[in-house]
Parts: structure tokens; C-alpha cells; sequence
């Protein structure tokens, strides 16, 4: 029928669904998204989803607080969020089915089920991640990327992780990796993990325009391999970064008013966060920010995969930078009179075990966890769903990634059934789930 109506109209049916999404986002809330990405896996318990009324050895040593929310309560540890609530959407009863970190994260950055068992690298054939997708319906102005991460990608063993890439969209859909320019690593890790990342320091513009002249040239005089149309549109696309004023001048956080960095703090977490809100305005649609460092392989570094120490590790290195940097950014939005048009977004990998193990830890946990959302026309203020009172399992209003994606694209006024196709130009849904009623 959809093909039918299309073609009578005289549009082929992909032209048709481009017409229908462009038509869509005059009225979208959100014209853009910062996704904060917690890889590890956030323990719900000691966060969002505190059970001050469970045993000791489910409800842990962190102690609730009001927020600015009549009726909420969220960690200790969070004092700064905890006065943002009226800006928050709290989901607490998303779940998935599992719990190795890769895949858990395929799961909330794909909206879909991971395709493979093990440690699973990046395929041809994998699923696109949010960020892949919303840059299939967004452009972004000459020069500037469609979608980008910060700082880094996520590393499990010493592989990169199938989910934050363009997958079947191709690569050219790859979310382009940008190292953040200044802060302290979040932990005094540093990450060269196997993948290109872009610095946009100091350029020799003179210089670098006129190896660029001297390239198109010599290329003009052979025939292009299609094996290097993707290599290409790279490559072309960091130079034009590195030529181009909006992003050169997003990048240079010296620019920023002082008193303004002061209140991400001097972190890279802080520091992302910050550049993540910069890009944004100079026109890329959607960046994603790791808010994590050090390979996750044996549970150490500033992480979330908190098997042993759980409550030092979240209370000394990763609740204040996450608590600092994502409080700072609601309150940027705010004064600055963009939130209502910036969707920020909150993932992580799942929960952790309601009850504590042996090495003061808790493990990892897909039955329920906690989820964020705020601006971009989300309705703040407000909790959906629970668990039930040991944190193990939704008590109501159960969700799944794929109803987050929909509530994701829903704001960005993506329409939850748009197609989008792979490399063969066979058509899938984007999305699987139901928008929750956030907005």
C-alpha cells in the first residue's frame, strides 16, 4: 500500500521516506541529542533506584536524599542531579536479557538483540547504533559531522565493541571518534585502544589546503576504486573539520567563558560534556560521550563495571564527574535557553546484582536497571515504572531498549516507523519498540 500510494504520487518509495522523515522534523522537540554513554554498567541500587528499606546486603552503605522532586529520592552521591530533577525523566523499569557488557550495550545503543555470542567486534552486518541512525535522518551543515563520539569508542579485552557503529548502513554512517582537546584523563588512564580518533589541534591551514589542492588534482588524472568511496568521505570529511570555522571554533573550549568550565570541572568527563554541547550548536545532530575510561578487562579503571569495591569506586572517582559534568550540562542548556531543543540521554549497559558480593561488589545485572532522559520536549520531574523492593525485577510499567529508541527518535521527531536500508537496499524498521509517554 505504502509502495502503492508512493509511486502514484510519482516518488520512488525511497524518496518517499525521505520526504515523509524531512517533513517530520519541522515539528520535532529536539533538534539535536547528547547521549551519555556509562559503560559498565551503572548500579541502579546505588543510584537512581536506592531500596533503604532492603537488607544490608541489598541495600548497601549509600543513604537516599530528597531532590527537588517531591517524592524522589536518589543517592547521596548525586547531590548536584539531585536538584535537576524537575529537568529528568527517571526510568526504572527497563530490562534486557543480557549480561556480558558488549551485547548489553549493543542492546541500548542498537535497540536490538546482539546477533552473536562472545566478546562481539564490529560486523558489516550488525545493527546500526542510535547515533548511525539519527545521522541516516539528520544532516548536518558543510563540514560538520553527522554524528560523533567522545573521547574515545568502548573496549572490552582489548576489542572494540560491535553497537556504535554504522553496521549495515555502511561505514560511511560510522559515528566519526573525536579525542577530547584538554582535561585529566577521567582517571589518569590513557586510551589508544586500536581506533582512529581525530584530534583538531594546532593546523598548518596554508599548508594543509594546499596538499588538499595537490591531492584533488592528481587524483583527477586516475580512475576512483569504489573500494575507496569510504576511505575517502573520511578523509574528506576531516579535512573539511579541520577547515571548517563552526568546528574548529566547537573544539577550542578555550573560548568558553571560564567561569562556564569551571562548572563542568577540568576532567574529561567534564571536558566532553562540554565539547558535546558545542558541537551540538555548531549543527551536529547527535554526539555520543563515554563517560568512562580504561579497558573494561578485569573490572579495574574509572568505569562502571564495579565487581569488587563498588561503593569507593562510585563514591570517590565516578559518581562526582559523572554527578558534575551531566548536572552542569542540564544547567548550560538551560541558561543558554536550549534544552527544550537539546534531547539528553543517559544509557548504560544494565544494572549490577541487587545483592553484594564478597569483594564488596555487585555483578552484572540485565533484570532492571535505570535509565535518564531530559529535554528535547521530555516532561521532567518524573519517575516511570519501579522495581520491586530488592531492585531485581520491574514491578510495573516494564520497558525494553527498544521502547527508549522509540521515545528517542519520537523526540527527534523521527517517526519510531521509518525504514531504513542496508547495503543491498532492503528496507527494516528502525525500531522495534512503543515511544514511552515521557513527553
Amino acid at each position: 500500500m505504502l509502495g502503492a500510494s508512493a509511486g502514484a504520487a510519482g516518488l520512488s518509495l525511497s524518496s518517499f521516506l525521505a520526504a515523509k522523515a524531512s517533513a517530520g522534523l519541522a515539528n520535532a522537540p529536539a533538534k539535536s541529542c547528547v547521549l551519555i554513554y556509562c559503560w559498565g554498567g551503572m548500579s541502579h541500587i546505588d543510584t537512581w533506584d536506592m531500596k533503604p528499606d532492603a537488607a544490608s546486603e541489598i541495600r548497601g552503605i549509600f543513604s537516599p536524599i530528597s531532590t527537588a522532586t517531591p517524592g524522589i529520592v536518589v543517592s547521596e552521591h548525586l547531590p548536584c542531579l539531585s536538584q535537576q530533577t524537575e529537568k529528568l525523566a527517571i526510568i526504572r523499569s527497563i530490562h534486557h536479557d543480557d549480561s556480558a557488557h558488549g551485547r548489553g550495550m549493543y542492546w541500548n545503543l542498537t535497540g536490538h538483540r546482539p546477533p552473536r555470542a562472545g566478546n562481539i567486534a564490529p560486523e558489516s552486518g550488525d545493527w546500526p547504533s542510535i547515533a548511525a541512525m539519527v545521522s541516516n535522518f539528520r544532516s548536518a551543515p558543510k563540514g560538520v559531522p553527522n554524528s560523533v563520539r567522545l573521547p574515545y569508542p568502548m573496549v572490552d579485552n582489548g576489542t572494540l565493541q560491535a553497537g556504535e557503529y554504522g553496521g549495515f548502513l555502511g561505514t560511511k554512517f560510522d559515528p566519526i571518534v573525536i579525542r577530547t582537546p584538554s582535561g585529566e584523563e577521567f582517571g589518569g588512564v590513557s586510551r589508544a585502544l586500536g581506533s582512529q580518533v581525530l584530534k583538531l589541534g594546532d593546523v598548518d591551514l596554508p599548508r594543509l589546503q594546499a596538499r588538499r589542492a595537490l591531492r584533488k588534482k592528481l587524483e583527477d588524472q586516475v580512475s576512483q576504486a569504489n573500494d575507496f568511496v569510504e576511505f575517502d568521505h573520511f578523509r574528506d570529511l576531516a579535512q573539511e573539520m579541520l577547515l571548517s570555522s563552526a568546528v574548529k571554533e566547537a573544539y577550542d573550549l578555550e573560548r568558553e567563558d571560564p567561569k562556564v568550565r569551571e562548572t563542568y570541572g577540568h576532567h574529561i568527563g567534564g571536558h566532553s560534556l562540554l565539547l558535546a554541547r558545542r558541537l551540538t550548536e555548531a549543527g551536529v545532530p547527535i554526539v555520543q560521550v563515554c563517560c568512562a575510561a580504561g579497558d573494561l578487562n578485569g573490572a579495574q579503571g574509572d568505569m562502571w563495571d564495579t565487581h569488587g569495591n563498588n561503593f569507593n569506586r562510585l563514591k570517590e572517582k565516578l559518581l562526582p564527574v559523572f554527578d558534575q559534568g551531566t548536572s552542569a550540562l542540564l544547567s548550560d542548556l538551560e541558561q543558554r535557553g536550549t534544552l527544550s531543543e537539546t534531547l539528553v540521554v543517559v544509557l548504560t549497559d544494565f544494572g549490577r546484582t541487587p545483592k553484594i558480593n564478597g569483594a564488596a561488589g555487585r555483578d552484572h545485572y540485565p533484570g532492571v536497571y535505570s535509565v535518564l532522559l531530559a529535554g528535547g520536549g521530555i516532561q521532567g520531574g518524573q519517575v516511570y515504572g519501579s522495581s520491586d523492593a530488592v531492585g531485581a525485577l520491574p514491578l510495573d510499567q516494564p520497558c525494553g531498549p527498544p521502547d527508549v529508541h522509540a521515545t528517542i527518535f519520537r523526540q527527534l521527531g523521527i517517526s519510531p516507523d521509518s525504514l531504513i536500508r542496508d547495503m543491498l537496499n532492503r528496507p527494516f524498521p528502525i525500531c522495534d519498540g512503543t515511544p514511552l509517554p515521557l513527553a
